[in-house]
């Protein structure tokens, strides 16, 4: 089934044959329309005003402004889906990461060797981004949240709790503001975010700079302590499993689950077989439907499960999944999910955030 009117896309790239196989690419698709192009972002800021398009692909390296500076300025000023496409993605996954942060809906990395093939064996995932993109709900740049200050008084026992969270697209900004919110003597959390594998470490690096807890990219056998966070590998499943008295982490190069590796079920399904009644489950945003099957055992196992609202989702998919299902007890708008996670560790949130 088609849509009734096709996405409107808008490249914008600095490089003429990237241009052309972009456009290539997407104009196959009977659901996507490319309206215009554009060399550089002062071309493209007359062509958005003037074509209205419904997401914009953005190169990160152009001439007379980057990528990153036009992209705030989109955001800024009239919000639109953006899909990232650049060289720098691979090489620069700070860039990539600070693009999403800013509201880019996704990326997809500029092949750099035998171009024309690449982008061939890339257009499904093109097309099926910019078709996701389009059915988003981007805003304006919000200021940046304070930071909570720890406060380590109020944590009785942090290690009796567990968190598991699961997200995808829109994950990188919901994920940050999440954990802005969070303490950093809070117990363990571990995260599957759907990422590449060139991306999941710099995310950590990126977030335990910013963030009051510590922030790693999980390594195998890494024992789980209160006060760190645990990034699942891009390319690699996360579990959950016992060492000794204590809880690791375990990294296997399993096939993928629920289409993806690494799989929220997976991480989900572990926690609800080792920690059960311990577990306070999240599904934030995110295309699909990973999760939602990992989630309902949650549930099932005594485990407090959250999802976030739809309202706040940049893509209302994994979320709704799992709600539609019964696996998910509550759902919260973002800026509220920390509270209602410390909430459900038996922390006083509230008396947390003005400590």
């Amino acid at each position: 089934m088609t849509h009734a009117k096709p996405v409107r896309v808008l490249i914008v790239d600095d490089s003429a044959l990237m241009r052309k196989l972009l456009a290539a690419v997407l104009s196959d698709d009977r659901e996507i329309e490319v309206v215009g192009t554009a060399s550089d972002p002062f071309d493209a800021r007359d062509k958005i005003k003037a074509l209205n398009p419904d997401v914009i692909t953005l190169d990160v390296e152009m001439p007379r402004m980057d990528g990153v500076t036009f992209l705030r300025k989109i955001m800024s000023l009239r919000p639109t889906p953006v899909v990232m496409v650049s060289s720098l993605t691979q090489a620069g996954a700070d860039i990539t990461l600070e693009a999403l942060e800013i509201g880019a809906v996704d990326f997809v990395a500029k092949p750099v060797a035998d171009i024309t093939h690449a982008m061939e064996a890339l257009s499904a995932e093109i097309c099926a981004k910019v078709k996701i993109a389009a059915r988003t709900r981007v805003k304006a740049i919000r200021p940046a949240p304070e930071r909570r200050q720890p406060a380590r008084n109020r944590v009785v026992d942090p290690s009796a709790k567990l968190v598991v969270i699961g997200a995808s697209t829109g994950g990188v900004e919901a994920l940050k503001a999440l954990l802005m919110d969070f303490i950093a003597d809070g117990p363990p959390v571990l995260i599957t975010q759907h990422m590449p594998e060139r991306f999941t470490a710099a995310f950590a690096r990126r977030l335990d700079r910013e963030c009051p807890m510590r922030v790693f990219e999980a390594a195998h056998g890494q024992r789980i302590e209160p006060g760190a966070a645990y990034i699942a590998p891009g390319q690699r499943h996360l579990e959950l499993v016992r060492d000794g008295t204590h809880f690791a982490c375990r990294l296997t190069d399993d096939p993928p689950v629920s289409g993806h590796r690494p799989s929220v079920d997976v991480l989900f399904r572990s926690a609800a077989r080792l920690a059960g009644p311990r577990t306070i489950g999240v599904i934030l945003t995110g295309m699909g439907k990973d999760g939602a099957e990992g989630m309902l055992e949650l549930r099932n196992a005594q485990a407090i499960t959250l999802g976030q609202d739809e309202a706040t989702s940049l893509v209302y998919g994994m979320p709704r999944v799992a709600f539609e299902r019964g696996a998910v007890m509550r759902q919260f708008p973002l800026n509220e999910m920390a509270d209602a996670i410390l909430d459900a560790c038996g922390i006083d949130a509230k008396a947390t955030a003005h400590a």
